[in-house]
């Protein structure tokens, strides 16, 4: 393999993982509807427990299709954090949903704590607004991760050292 081909070499180590998990706040939520097409959506996430946590109403048709087909990936992206570009996670797993008051005891008011003052002025609003009759908090439980860092593949590119360089 030459020049950027290969690029599993360029793997975001576990302690650059978990900073990202902890700055970045949103990710790209993918899951495949029943045509068999993937469809994704912007939304802020939780991670604790090895398990990427979300919410969204039981209305939206990502809950119907994960009860249908509970497969799922997350995608966080370094943009907008001060990691700067190019850092990126994927999770690949299975989502179990959860609508029991202990999961919400803990997960409302991580999540209003990331969503405000935008959009919810306050905390407490915040949880107000999550706590509905059809809220459901999704947990993807990763059965595989594909980790990138740009930094390394950058800083190979100039020493020279990607492979092939030269050639």
């Amino acid at each position: 393999m030459q020049g950027y081909e290969d690029v599993t070499m360029y793997t975001l180590s576990g302690e650059r993982e978990r900073e990202l998990l902890e700055k970045q706040i949103e990710c790209n939520f993918v899951w495949t509807n029943k045509e068999g097409h993937g469809m994704g959506v912007i939304m802020n996430y939780i991670a604790r427990d090895g398990a990427i946590w979300l919410t969204a109403t039981r209305q939206r048709p990502r809950i119907k299709a994960l009860q249908r087909d509970p497969r799922a990936t997350v995608v966080i992206s370094s943009m907008g954090t001060d990691m700067g570009p190019g850092k990126q996670l994927t999770y690949k797993g299975r989502v179990r949903l959860h609508e029991d008051q202990a999961t919400k005891d803990w997960f409302y008011p991580a999540m209003a704590a990331i969503i405000s003052p935008y959009p919810a002025p306050t905390v407490e609003a915040a949880i107000a607004y999550l706590d509905t009759p059809l809220r459901v908090i999704i947990e993807l439980v990763p059965e595989q991760v594909i980790r990138f860092d740009g930094d390394k593949i950058a800083q190979a590119s100039h020493e020279g050292s990607v492979p092939g360089a030269g050639a």
